[in-house]
């Protein structure tokens, strides 16, 4: 059998969702839509963040940063997917296959660090209130935000080592939308066992110690939220930490959902079902969830819409 290796002239080709071709103009249109209120959605919490110097405290320059890396995110395969609908190819180069995973696990990881992050803030917001702008000072802020960033590419960077050193059999065909480096690393003809320990390794560092991060900083929160006397208070106390549960919930839920659609069922479209949640939908209600169940935001987006209409 003749094997090759990301260093030679290879191509894959990404199989997608479907091969109906009576189906792809619509998938083409819905995910083009999709995309763009992703875009707008995060581009409109930026802009309301930057011009309304009320929302210039920790929480919302996480939030800024936590919007930047989502629309990374959802760049970062949906381009390349929308690019193959329209021209009915199914081709992806060694080259742009090693980008997409440089940039998918960069902005995945910033996500992930980034809700920990978040969490903390709310933790700091709700059981130390007085000392809270001495705490998350912006030095601090700023640091937590680039230790983030390092992580994360550190994290990609390692992911896109491991690919390029993986051994490869003739006509490569991901039964996928995207290159899914545990799709990759099946398809490998060279052994894997290194490979599978260091995903295993990096999914703990970006993905489990975040996670468990965000169930310390909540369970510390409810307990606090609890030695609140008064219903009213327990409801305001609460209600600051609303908008980034629910994007904890959504986040964590759907990738916990990938992970266990590629490791206990075998179907290759539970799996690509379950990442379209995680790499496109997820990105597009974080704005919604904001705006909606966040007044200063939801103000500072009305204001910066009236300005343009």
């Amino acid at each position: 059998m003749e094997l090759y290796n990301l260093t030679s002239n290879l191509e894959f080709l990404l199989l997608g969702l479907s091969e109906d071709p009576e189906l792809q103009p619509i998938l083409f249109v819905l995910f083009l839509l999709i995309y763009l209120l992703t875009v707008l959605g995060n581009v409109l919490i930026i802009l309301a963040i930057s011009s309304d110097s009320h929302l210039h405290s920790p929480m919302y320059f996480f939030l800024y940063n936590l919007s930047l890396s989502d629309m990374g995110f959802s760049s970062s395969t949906v381009p390349k997917m929308l690019i193959n609908m329209q021209t009915h190819s199914k081709s992806i180069s060694f080259a742009a296959c090693l980008t997409q995973v440089s940039f998918f696990f960069l902005f995945g990881g910033m996500d992930s660090l980034l809700l920990a992050v978040m969490a903390y803030d709310r933790w700091v917001a709700i059981c130390h209130p007085l000392h809270y702008q001495v705490i998350l000072n912006p030095r601090l802020c700023r640091c937590l935000v680039i230790v983030s960033l390092f992580i994360s590419l550190v994290s990609s960077q390692l992911h896109c080592w491991m690919v390029s050193q993986l051994t490869f059999c003739k006509n490569i065909e991901i039964p996928h939308f995207f290159c899914d480096v545990p799709e990759l690393v099946k398809l490998a003809c060279s052994d894997t066992t290194i490979d599978d320990i260091i995903m295993f390794l990096l999914s703990i560092i970006v993905g489990f110690l975040p996670g468990s991060g965000i169930f310390y900083s909540y369970y510390k929160i409810t307990s606090s939220i609890f030695r609140i006397p008064s219903l009213i208070g327990k409801y305001k106390a609460f209600s600051t930490c609303g908008s980034h549960l629910s994007v904890v919930c959504l986040f964590y839920g759907t990738g916990i959902g990938v992970y266990l659609s590629s490791t206990v069922s075998s179907s290759s479209r539970e799996s690509i079902v379950a990442s379209i949640m995680y790499t496109m939908v997820v990105p597009m209600m974080n704005p919604f969830i904001y705006s909606l169940r966040n007044r200063d935001i939801k103000k500072a987006i009305q204001k910066i819409v009236s300005q343009i209409t």
